[in-house]
């Protein structure tokens, strides 16, 4: 299965404050240990909101809302996609992550598979989603 982690903002975060050298050689180490491991499927980091742009659908039309947001609890810092076996491999590839500069939290969140879809998922649908993904790899 495939999970998503989702890095959590913090103040430093979105203050725009960048990891440490230490703070980035660690990431990069576990980065590395992930990778060897093979269940690192991809990763990132995002600016802070005060760069981002939140784009809502309401009562029939768009609305354009330009960051900063104010609830950092809400939003995300970072990301990495990993494919576990369980949902518990995914919380203990966490725990073995380094350790933040600052109390943080992550949360962990399964990514739809096809059969997670059941009777709702076509044929037809289903092999849409198998020529799209195709086409990302080229």
């Amino acid at each position: 299965m495939r999970v998503m982690l989702i890095g959590k903002a913090t103040k430093n975060s979105e203050a725009g404050v960048l990891p440490s050298p230490k703070g980035l050689e660690e990431m990069g180490k576990y980065m590395e240990e992930l990778v060897k491991a093979g269940v690192l499927l991809e990763f990132g980091g995002l600016l802070p909101s005060s760069q981002g742009k939140r784009v809502r659908y309401s009562g029939g039309r768009w609305t354009v809302i330009d960051g900063p947001f104010t609830e950092t609890k809400e939003l995300i810092a970072g990301y990495s996609i990993l494919k576990v076996n369980s949902m518990e491999e995914a919380v203990e590839w966490v725990k073995r992550g380094p350790s933040p500069d600052q109390d943080g939290e992550v949360e962990i969140r399964k990514i739809f598979d096809p059969e997670d879809f059941g009777s709702n998922l076509t044929d037809e649908a289903k092999d849409r989603g198998q020529r799209i993904r195709a086409d990302l790899k080229k």
